[in-house]
């Protein structure tokens, strides 16, 4: 009896210990919007971006990250709960009259890094509901669109002396269409928040100019000048956003946080170009994402690893010991502590708080490869309210497929896409008009299943669905995205039943 006794002492000692040390690790969480792969450590040699460009050389790049619904509320309630929206409730867009939530039973990030002992704080974007489910205890303030700032007002935050670790989600508007610029000035290709002639600019930006001639063109959009003016616009925005991680990083440093606090840099989703954004192909699923791990030894590692958004918040948990060692679900004790929701509100009975369909990236973060880490899978529903076009998609390393669930639909444009210039050029030329690897009129009239060898057609443009040779993958291929339905209790997976 004794023996038994002592054990459970000793039990207990180690998971206190074990949230004491966590105790000790904060973590920031810096989100963009609506960015590419568009950093000079992407690989990109015009676009001036010295401060991710340091995270990565002091940290993990990761080579093939991807979110899983490339539209803004969506991808947000998938990284601060590691479901897949389809699970969680947050279909679309929560602002205005578009009205998505999740169910109020699901716990996320915020809420279980609270009970594990630390000080949560968000600034900046948030586009989430209900509160309740994302509930962060301070709200810092500063416009979205002024990075510098920002982190100038989250110095508080990071100087406290608590004994307890901080918390920080910092998420800006940029490089994000600005929806004012699409109303003041229709006919001009900047959208992307810059300042206009007579502005004051951001407090603390040296905005960075860049010459149209000069930037990439991706292929999934037309090598057209007006593209390219567009292109110019967004580096610029991606510029200013450099300069407040910047920022955030000389306080971390002063503060004498630097060697304490876990880094994660990601984007919502790819750049807000038609081919990208709203879409499940790689220009809007395939983001960046570079780690720093205080505590890792290696740094300086591009890891090719195929990680998705439903992995961030396992992988912060573990690192804030939140975890149950070797499982993929949250402490008991810390899911104790999680408040009831009221009576009344709308509740899913497939999700269960502490579970996720993500998993811990975080030992992968001292390697180069990973086993295991060969597939991800996207769920994109809505983005807002009148663009329902419900897609699921599987990608391996060298295939993906794509299921158009509303395939007779015509393809349904975000109003902010609709709008942009680079589009409007296009699709006044007519439906044969390029459009990347596309015309104007397939990329707006779409098939049910896209079947595509990325290794040869990275940009997407030959569909191989309809192949005799490639039935047996066509098939294969299927019951993957089955399998991660009936897995992840999709409930569009009765179309396979009567569509």
């Amino acid at each position: 009896m004794k023996r038994k006794w002592y054990l459970l002492v000793l039990i207990a000692n180690v998971l206190v210990c074990s949230l004491a040390v966590a105790a000790e690790k904060n973590i920031v969480l810096y989100i963009t919007d609506d960015q590419s792969l568009d950093a000079g450590c992407y690989g990109n040699p015009v676009i001036k971006t010295p401060n991710m460009d340091a995270l990565a050389k002091d940290g993990t790049l990761f080579t093939h990250a991807f979110c899983t619904t490339a539209s803004c509320s969506a991808s947000r309630s998938v990284i601060l709960t590691g479901l897949h929206n389809h699970a969680n409730g947050h279909y679309g867009h929560q602002h205005d009259f578009h009205k998505f939530s999740s169910y109020t039973n699901i716990v996320s990030l915020p809420v279980l890094l609270s009970e594990a002992g630390y000080r949560t704080a968000r600034c900046g974007k948030y586009h989430l509901a209900p509160e309740s489910v994302y509930q962060f205890e301070n709200v810092i303030p500063g416009s979205s669109r002024s990075p510098v700032v920002m982190a100038n007002n989250s110095r508080e935050l990071i100087e406290d002396p608590s004994d307890q670790p901080f918390f920080l989600y910092l998420c800006t508007s940029d490089p994000h269409r600005s929806n004012r610029l699409a109303k003041e000035l229709p006919n001009q290709p900047n959208r992307f928040g810059n300042p206009q002639p007579g502005d004051k600019g951001y407090p603390g930006i040296e905005e960075v100019v860049y010459d149209p001639d000069k930037v990439l063109v991706p292929g999934f959009l037309p090598d057209t000048p007006t593209c390219r003016a567009e292109l110019a616009q967004y580096y610029q925005a991606v510029s200013r956003i450099d300069q407040g991680l910047g920022r955030l990083f000389e306080i971390l440093k002063q503060a004498g946080h630097w060697d304490d606090t876990l880094i994660v840099f990601i984007s919502d989703h790819g750049i807000a170009m038609p081919g990208a954004k709203t879409t499940v192909y790689d220009g809007g699923l395939r983001s960046p994402c570079i780690v720093r791990n205080p505590l890792n030894a290696r740094r300086g590692i591009s890891n090719d690893a195929m990680i998705s958004w439903t992995d961030i918040t396992p992988t912060i948990l573990d690192f804030a010991g939140a975890l149950v060692p070797g499982q993929n679900k949250v402490r008991p004790a810390i899911l104790e502590k999680v408040a009831t929701p009221q009576a009344g509100t709308q509740q899913t009975k497939y999700t269960h708080p502490g579970e996720f369909h993500g998993r811990s990236f975080l030992p992968l973060l001292a390697a180069e490869h990973a086993q295991g880490w060969d597939e991800v899978y996207a769920s994109h529903t809505f983005h807002e309210i009148q663009m329902y076009y419900p897609m699921r998609a599987v990608r391996t390393r060298r295939y993906k497929l794509i299921w158009n669930i509303a395939f007779p639909l015509p393809f349904p444009f975000a109003s902010d896409l609709w709008v942009s210039p680079t589009w409007q050029k296009q699709y006044k030329l007519g439906l044969d008009a390029p459009f990347g690897a596309w015309t104007v009129g397939s990329y707006i009239q779409r098939p049910e299943f896209e079947l595509y060898d990325l290794e040869n057609d990275p940009y997407e443009g030959n569909n191989l669905a309809d192949s005799p040779s490639s039935s047996k993958l066509l098939a294969e291929m299927k019951e993957k995205l089955r399998a991660f339905q009936r897995r992840t209790n999709d409930p569009w997976i009765t179309k396979w039943q009567y569509e």
